[in-house]
């Protein structure tokens, strides 16, 4: 366990770097888009404050997720990263909304203006910055295999191709398109409400103990290999934050002893832990063919 909470300091760090960038270029984007008279750099700053909110989110949650477990948590507190994420998306969906809103008021009430051409270069200068911290965020990711944090990286990576999008409209409303600008502030409003809606499916999937059926059947296929295992009646997992909690009954040689079976059980957690990084495996040993060698007996629960 010392290693997993290690992890999640390390993916702080991470959710800290975001937080100062986008706190660094929404202030420098609602600025310039003011002062330049751009809409479109005006929804992609808007954009940027909700990425703070949810940084600060993730960052909340992993600090919870650090506590050790105690007696109403025995798992630990894991799931505060999934439920911080949740919240942010609501939040962001609200402010995706309140964009999309202002930017048709905008369109049909005629008020489109051609923004400053130094409006691209700040949004230029702005998704390049943030491809850099893309890059950072999705490399400490992959050392520390953080789920979260490479979710907070593809979100890094989705504000850089929002302010690209920012730089094209204005360019466009160079040409004598001022209305090009409006309609990029109404495409970086549609984005952050899809994002707040993956946050959400994601979040809700986790939390009701949703599971993907194809990492699943891999955890099966190395149980199934597992020498001493003749059967297996039941496997079941679920997320715990960005771990994965798996429960599972085996059936063995009815004549093997009790250290046999417990030897199986070790084997069994050891594998998936180090081969799928699994947090917690629970194993339960039955024997196979029970009812063959004690007909008169009836299964747990039945009679």
């Amino acid at each position: 366990m010392v290693n997993i909470y290690d992890d999640i300091r390390k993916g702080e760090r991470g959710a800290w770097v975001s937080i100062a960038a986008y706190l660094l270029l929404s202030s420098f984007k609602l600025i310039s888009g003011y002062l330049f008279a751009s809409s479109a750099l005006l929804a992609d700053g808007f954009n940027n404050v909700t990425d703070i909110v949810a940084s600060l989110a993730v960052l909340i949650g992993l600090r919870i997720s650090r506590k050790p477990p105690d007696s109403d948590h025995a798992y630990g507190h894991f799931r505060a990263e999934t439920v911080a994420a949740l919240i942010a998306s609501f939040i962001m969906a609200t402010v995706g909304i309140q964009v999309l809103v202002d930017a048709v008021r905008s369109l049909f009430a005629g008020k489109e203006s051609q923004p400053d051409l130094w409006a691209a270069g700040v949004a230029a200068v702005c998704a390049v910055c943030m491809y850099g911290v893309y890059l950072y965020n999705r490399r400490l990711a992959r050392q520390i295999n953080n789920q979260a944090l490479m979710a907070a990286a593809k979100d890094n990576l989705s504000d850089a191709l929002v302010s690209i999008g920012a730089a094209v409209g204005i360019i466009g409303a160079q040409f004598g398109l001022p209305w090009l600008d409006v309609v990029a502030a109404m495409a970086v409003g549609l984005l952050i409400c899809k994002t707040a809606w993956d946050i959400f499916r994601d979040s809700t999937y986790r939390l009701t103990d949703g599971f993907d059926q194809a990492e699943l059947k891999d955890l099966r296929g190395a149980i199934s290999r597992t020498p001493g295992v003749e059967g297996i009646k039941d496997v079941k997992a679920r997320v715990h934050g960005n771990h994965v909690l798996v429960d599972v009954v085996i059936e063995v040689d009815p004549h093997l002893s009790i250290i046999e079976g417990h030897r199986i059980s070790d084997e069994i957690e050891d594998r998936l832990t180090d081969m799928h990084n699994i947090m917690n495996v629970h194993v339960h040993v039955e024997p196979k063919d029970l009812d063959v060698l004690e007909p008169g007996r009836h299964p747990r629960g039945k009679k």
